[in-house]
């Protein structure tokens, strides 16, 4: 028993994970320009990364958000609000989500369409929710925002209005609209882009998605951006502090 005991308690401090910089010992990470061969912290699987810590930690991106997807996915399908923001915020005081990863892609995704699900002027199923997430998941990878350009986020967006209207590239209008929703999702977040900052991303890329849903649904969802008061600036290494419209100096 005691035995099984410290195998038990081996496990669990290897699993907790930080959700700030480095996810296993909080370190900040370094962020290279020309991948190395590394191997993750958690299950052992190598591969080429850009990011590690001062220690050589590297988390792969299975590991980095492992449990966030079900937990995301259970709050997109069971919140009965229309703010897409609010609903945002509850996922990411989640303890599977971590500061900055592509999760927020998920959360862009899921609190979008369960606001638009829960407004009730268009017919949105949980079945939709999760093809947008898992859409989401597919296109999206960490760091690549400042690697190549693509934010996770904005794809998050641009899969739930595809979603919505059974896009795909072989038609018109549709594949237009969804290329647009891309394109001014990410054209805010390089309006504010500074380092890094998933939250920040999310909440004003809702925005973007609320403007959009009104000029392509004729639906208002409610969008309250001066009521929000960003718990997480103490938790983030890059926060902009006072040049965040969401920095109240909590955190």
């Amino acid at each position: 028993m005691r035995r099984m005991q410290k195998c038990c308690n081996v496990l669990t401090e290897k699993t907790e994970k930080k959700m700030k910089n480095c996810m296993v010992c909080g370190k900040p990470l370094e962020y290279l320009t020309e991948p190395v061969e590394v191997k993750c912290y958690y299950c052992s699987k190598e591969e080429k990364g850009y990011f590690l810590c001062p220690e050589k930690h590297y988390v792969c991106e299975g590991c980095h958000g492992k449990g966030s997807f079900e937990a995301i996915k259970q709050i997109a399908l069971n919140t009965k609000s229309k703010d897409p923001i609010v609903i945002a915020d509850v996922m990411m005081q989640n303890p599977s989500i971590p500061m900055i990863g592509c999760e927020h892609a998920l959360i862009t995704a899921g609190a979008f369409l369960s606001a638009l699900k829960n407004n009730g002027k268009i017919k949105i199923g949980d079945k939709q929710i999760i093809e947008a997430m898992e859409r989401a998941k597919t296109i999206s990878k960490s760091g690549y925002c400042g690697l190549s350009g693509t934010c996770g986020i904005a794809c998050g967006l641009a899969s739930a209005f595809s979603v919505i209207l059974g896009a795909n590239c072989s038609k018109d209008k549709e594949f237009s609209i969804v290329l647009h929703t891309h394109a001014d999702a990410t054209k805010v977040i390089a309006s504010t882009a500074g380092p890094c900052c998933c939250k920040r991303f999310t909440r004003d890329v809702l925005s973007v998605g609320c403007n959009l849903a009104k000029i392509y649904f004729d639906i208002a969802l409610p969008v309250f951006k001066s009521d929000i008061s960003c718990s997480f600036s103490g938790k983030h290494s890059h926060c902009l502090k006072e040049r965040c419209v969401y920095f109240e100096g909590g955190g």
